[in-house]
């Protein structure tokens, strides 16, 4: 945003109708900042920044037929000047470094403070970043050499992607088309992870990504 007395413009995408209904109320409650849209799934997210003008998107995780994950480097491709700040359900542990070298501004856990919901949009509209204290204490370890790193913090975003759908036991047809590769390059995505986990079948990952509460 360059005027700072427009308002921010906020789009919401989650799968709970009461969860959206929540994050509206309280964003009308702050008169630099009001929802211009709302999207179910991460196709209607998709669809939503590129038809509607806006600056932050809040974004779930966890939603039916294709997910926040799998729509974060398509929304970043697709509406650069959007500012994605995802709202997950899942512990900043487990999916903030990831999702914020794919392309997210911010992370934040659903149980945080309402307030701080209002701080991370106020920043990652103005076109920064926003790290909660967890995040950054991430960050500051992922770049400490002394800290050992769990194997799937040193998959790429792309292979991170592949991984959790190998996991959730979605074959390699389904994933290509969801992702818009080639079966051979879901292949090659799968056998790096593989090297990378030092496992040996799908079935070793859903075990892994399951011990790692990196799926339900």
């Amino acid at each position: 945003m360059t005027d700072p007395l427009a308002q921010i413009r906020v789009g919401i995408a989650d799968d709970h109708a009461i969860v959206r209904g929540g994050l509206k109320e309280y964003v009308s409650q702050h008169p630099d900042m009001k929802v211009v849209g709302e999207a179910e799934s991460g196709r209607a997210a998709i669809d939503l920044v590129r038809t509607t003008e806006m600056d932050v998107l809040l974004l779930d995780l966890s939603m039916p037929g294709q997910s926040g994950i799998d729509a974060i480097a398509m929304i970043h491709a697709k509406a650069p000047g959007v500012g994605i700040l995802v709202l997950s359900g899942y512990p900043e542990e487990h999916y903030a470094l990831p999702l914020i070298r794919q392309g997210a501004s911010g992370y934040l856990n659903k149980e945080c403070e309402l307030a701080e919901i209002g701080r991370a949009i106020r920043a990652v509209g103005s076109g920064r970043r926003y790290y909660s204290s967890g995040v950054s204490q991430l960050l500051a370890d992922s770049f400490d050499a002394k800290h050992d790193t769990q194997a799937h913090e040193r998959l790429s975003a792309r292979e991170f992607q592949v991984f959790l759908k190998l996991a959730r036991g979605d074959a390699s047809v389904g994933i290509a088309d969801s992702l818009s590769l080639s079966v051979k390059t879901v292949s090659t995505y799968r056998t790096r992870v593989m090297e990378k986990l030092s496992l040996s079948s799908n079935s070793h990952l859903t075990h892994y990504a399951l011990m790692h509460k990196l799926i339900d």
